[in-house]
């Protein structure tokens, strides 16, 4: 029986090393990709799957700079925080978050860092028709700094790979999967730290796999992925998203938008945030879609 995911976490935590200096004084996931902080974009996808309970992790210097986002309620969703007291590894944030998931409960576990555009489907459906934990494979050039699933003849996921120097699948694993709480029995008890000193996301991976119970899904064309953690990245992420908004006189991951869209506030709440905002161009295309929202309802 097919159920719908309900709880999503989001990673922010991490020592953002390879975008110093400029997280010298601010989380990675506070930096602005185009006119949004990063973390905009992880919630939005959240959101727009109909996700509405999320909880974000965050490291000990950083996490008072994400309360800054509330407990979500102008948004019509709820918000609470965790803290990762060292960035040991994407599995062991998971031990931080076992009040917030019943025994057994699917979730999504969101990196903070990776910006997804175009159609959702593949995720969609992987929230609201959940029946076993799933990773998704995005093609690409350079598999060997990504963790690599191999398929069989027949689609189904054989192997997952951290960082091979030579692998035969150019598929990798983006930093969203959805999971089942399960897994923090085996984090807390079974697994052991990697070479590396941390706990990786792929032996979670491979445990669900060696119990049979790993859903793999391609992210299939129309889908643009960015893993923001670089300097490049997040530039490239950034003039990309400017791009898009420009072309097409739309905003990506507003979440304000998105809240009114997906029917978790009202219009009259929408108009609140509104006057509640500084004056930006921001604020300024909020304004345009209540004043067309009001036109809409007006006509109907």
């Amino acid at each position: 029986m097919n159920t719908k995911v309900t709880k999503g976490i989001i990673l922010a935590g991490g020592r953002g090393s390879r975008l110093y200096p400029s997280t010298f004084a601010v989380s990675k996931q506070l930096l602005p990709v185009w006119d949004k902080p990063m973390i905009y974009y992880p919630l939005s996808m959240l959101m727009l799957a109909g996700i509405r309970d999320i909880l974000i992790i965050g490291s000990p210097e950083n996490i008072e700079q994400f309360k800054l986002l509330g407990d979500g309620s102008n948004l019509g969703i709820n918000i609470s925080y965790a803290i990762q007291p060292e960035p040991s590894g994407i599995a062991e944030c998971l031990l931080y978050a076992e009040n917030f998931l019943k025994n057994d409960e699917p979730f999504c576990l969101m990196l903070g860092d990776n910006i997804f555009y175009g159609k959702n489907n593949w995720f969609i459906n992987a929230i609201q028709n959940y029946k076993m934990p799933t990773v998704f494979g995005y093609p690409v050039e350079d598999p060997s700094r990504y963790g690599v699933a191999t398929l069989d003849m027949y689609g189904n996921i054989v192997s997952i790979d951290e960082k091979p120097k030579e692998s035969k699948s150019k598929l990798a694993i983006p930093g969203v999967y959805v999971l089942n709480s399960s897994c923090i029995h085996f984090i807390k008890n079974e697994q052991v730290p990697s070479n590396r000193g941390e706990y990786e996301i792929t032996d979670v991976m491979l445990w669900f796999l060696n119990q049979n119970n790993l859903n793999f899904e391609e992210i299939g064309l129309g889908v643009t992925w960015f893993d923001t953690g670089t300097p490049e990245s997040l530039l490239e992420c950034s003039n990309f998203i400017r791009t898009v908004e420009k072309n097409h006189g739309m905003k990506i991951a507003c979440i304000e938008e998105i809240a009114l869209n997906k029917g978790f506030i009202e219009l009259d709440d929408f108009f609140r945030i509104t006057q509640s905002l500084p004056n930006s161009n921001y604020n300024e295309y909020l304004k345009k879609i209540y004043y067309k929202s009001s036109l809409n309802n007006i006509l109907d």
